[in-house]
Parts: structure tokens; sequence; C-alpha cells
């Protein structure tokens, strides 16, 4: 059977990741449910794009992705099943798909809820166990819902750039506190063109040089690299880069402002040349 993968911004601190992998085990008996995280913050849909996208390259042809985040932000009558680079995706309709496909995915379709069932994330997940049973049993996607037409669509925030400089955004601090910026290896090499270059964050902090590992420098000292899913990552070695640089992640509020409302906490500027 393919693999379920979860992910939410559920935490760990109550039932309800216990409760939802005992229900989809009741609804697809056998079926190997896999966590990619549970520690999304609370509605951040950049930080779970990135995530996301990070991990779900990873996996075989056919995984199942159940992305439970920010199921509420509107009552709906259906969730969204996707099929991208081989794999689905199941998730609310509000803008998430288009996030971590980059895009309009391959196949989009409506899956209705039941009329019957109250909105809460068990009748969801119920809905998404159905569409998997379907699928395992050579359903084809289009036949499982109607085509989606007039989904939400939202765009990730970009690094603004310029002839000499980008400007990327914290989308993610992890467990060891190391940062990461929305600013990809392919996006630096193509401004940089072979210039030197200085990264700047906060107000008196730079660094000019890429490391390879975190071991290129002293431990204590600060470094800059491109992390396993091709992100520029700001860290220590074996220190705490955000608690000690009061660095800050994206929130809920700046998914629509964008960039008017990012602090130098939350920004990392690169100047060439």
């Amino acid at each position: 059977m393919s693999i379920i993968t979860l992910t939410s911004d559920i935490g760990l601190q109550d039932y309800l990741v216990g409760a939802i992998k005992g229900q989809l085990w009741q609804h697809c008996p056998g079926a190997p449910v896999m966590d990619i995280t549970h520690q999304i913050s609370p509605f951040n849909l950049p930080q779970a794009t990135y995530i996301c996208k990070s991990s779900f390259a990873y996996y075989p042809p056919r995984t199942f992705h159940i992305v439970l985040i920010n199921l509420f932000d509107r009552k709906a009558d259906h969730v969204l099943l996707a099929e991208h680079n081989g794999q689905y995706i199941a998730c609310a309709d509000n803008g998430l798909i288009t996030m971590i496909a980059g895009g309009a995915p391959t196949k989009v379709i409506k899956l209705p809820l039941h009329k019957t069932q109250p909105r809460d994330t068990f009748s969801i997940l119920q809905r998404f166990a159905e569409a998997y049973r379907e699928l395992q049993n050579g359903k084809p996607l289009a036949e499982l819902g109607e085509p989606a037409s007039g989904y939400i669509i939202k765009n990730n925030l970009q690094p603004m750039t310029g002839q000499d400089y980008i400007d990327g955004q914290i989308i993610h601090i992890d467990n060891f506190e190391n940062v990461v910026v929305n600013i990809t290896r392919q996006q630096f090499d193509e401004h940089r063109q072979n210039r030197p270059f200085s990264i700047y964050f906060r107000r008196d902090e730079v660094i000019t040089q890429l490391c390879e590992t975190y071991a290129d420098v002293p431990e204590g000292h600060k470094l800059a690299l491109f992390n396993a899913a091709g992100y520029l990552e700001i860290a220590i070695n074996k220190g705490n880069a955000a608690g000690l640089f009061g660095l800050q992640g994206f929130t809920r509020d700046q998914l629509t402002s964008g960039y008017q409302k990012l602090s130098f906490y939350q920004t990392v500027r690169i100047i060439f040349g």
C-alpha cells in the first residue's frame, strides 16, 4: 500500500495526533502512516510550504500526503486533493496547494464533505481516507470528485531583488535555532554572477563567505550555508543563532501584507559587489 504522511500545526500536547492515526488505521487498515511534523507554527503557510516541499521530494510515487494546516480558515463544503510530481496532496482549500506546488498542480479535484457530518478535523480526515482507499483500489483521481475551479490560489513571498542585492525573509527556525531564509542556491547564484557578497542580518552582523558544514568555523562562530533543501541558512556552530541574534520567523499577519510589516529581525539582505 502507498505511504500516507501527516503534516500539521496541531502540536503534540493533546490527544489529536494519536486519534488521527487511529482513525486512519480504522479506515485504511495496514496503511503505512508516517509523521513529517506536527510542529508547524499555527496557521503558518510559508513554513508549512518549506517543510512540505523539502520532505515530499524524497517520497516515492503515489505517496498520499495529508496536510492538516489552517483547516478552518473558512467554513467550506469541500477539501482539495491534487496530483503533483506523481504524488497526492490532500489539504484544505486555503491556498496551500498552490504554494506547495509552486503554481497550479497537474490535477486538482474537490472532495465534497459529507453534509450530515460536523465540519471538524475527523470528518475531513475521513474524507481523505476514503479518497486514499479509492485510489488504492485503482479508481482514477478524476472520478473521486469534481474538477477544481475557483479554488484559492496563494503564492509564496519571493525574495525582493535588485541589481546588486537580494532581500530574503526568515521562513523557518529549526530545533537548533538555525535560521532558514527563502533564498535558494539557484537564486543566489543567478544574482551573484561570481561577484563578492556580504550577507547582512540585524544591523551589525555580516557574513562574507559560505560554508559547506557547520564544522567549517570554530564553535560559537556564525556561518552561512545552503542546507540540504537548497535554502540559505544562518547558524552558529553548536549555538543558537535565532536566540542570540534575536531573529524571528514569519507570522500569520504577514501572509497578506508581505514585506510591508517585516522588521529587520525577520529579514536577511545579501549585497553583491
